[in-house]
């Protein structure tokens, strides 16, 4: 979906929704015109981590301009991973150095922001930008996961990136929550609920 001559679409999503720990981080990108250049975009979930990899360095190099926003695991317990998803992305729109003038979001909600917006279900497979944006944050996010490997060793952050794994989960009950988990999330409040009162986060 193209904006018309001489106005910038923006696409927007983001990484980490459905995570047991770490930050939401969102991105917003405005793709030039000609994207021959960055063949192979599509939901960074199909893609292979070396592929995403190299796709980002290019969306990075030839986006018209992009910007990341993110939601802490405090923020996100404080007012729910919906609006903190939708914060974050509202963030990211505001990082970028364009005004864009339409907004395509992925998902069925989009965010507050002072263009208007379109919601699309599956966006990051049908719109080039909703999928550079995609790519753009999940890079990004499991980056900064890798980095929480070694923060918090034991957890398995730098393999499931704070995703409801098995291996997460064995290694929440062996070990407790972290600073960096999501403790409004189910499994953590059942977690939290089973230790002495004098432990609990």
């Amino acid at each position: 979906m193209n904006c018309s001559l001489g106005h910038y679409c923006a696409g927007f999503d983001e990484a980490g929704r459905g995570c047991l720990a770490g930050p939401v981080i969102a991105a917003a990108v405005v793709l030039p015109s000609d994207i021959a250049a960055l063949k192979g975009l599509t939901d960074s979930k199909r893609l292979t981590p070396k592929k995403r990899e190299l796709l980002a360095r290019l969306i990075r190099q030839h986006a018209v301009c992009w910007a990341l926003g993110r939601s802490d695991p405090s923020e996100i317990d404080r007012i729910n991973i919906l609006r903190a998803s939708l914060l974050a992305m509202r963030r990211a729109h505001d990082g970028l150095t364009i005004a864009p003038d339409l907004g395509l979001v992925d998902g069925k909600q989009a965010p507050e922001l002072p263009c208007p917006t379109r919601p699309i279900i599956g966006g990051d497979l049908t719109e080039p930008a909703i999928s550079a944006a995609s790519i753009l944050a999940k890079v990004y996010r499991d980056q900064e996961m890798r980095v929480a490997d070694a923060l918090f060793p034991g957890y398995g952050f730098a393999t499931h990136k704070g995703y409801p794994t098995r291996l997460h989960r064995a290694a929440l009950e062996k070990l407790g929550p972290s600073p960096l988990h999501r403790l409004s999330f189910a499994p953590l409040l059942r977690i939290a609920s089973a230790l002495p009162r004098d432990t609990a986060p």
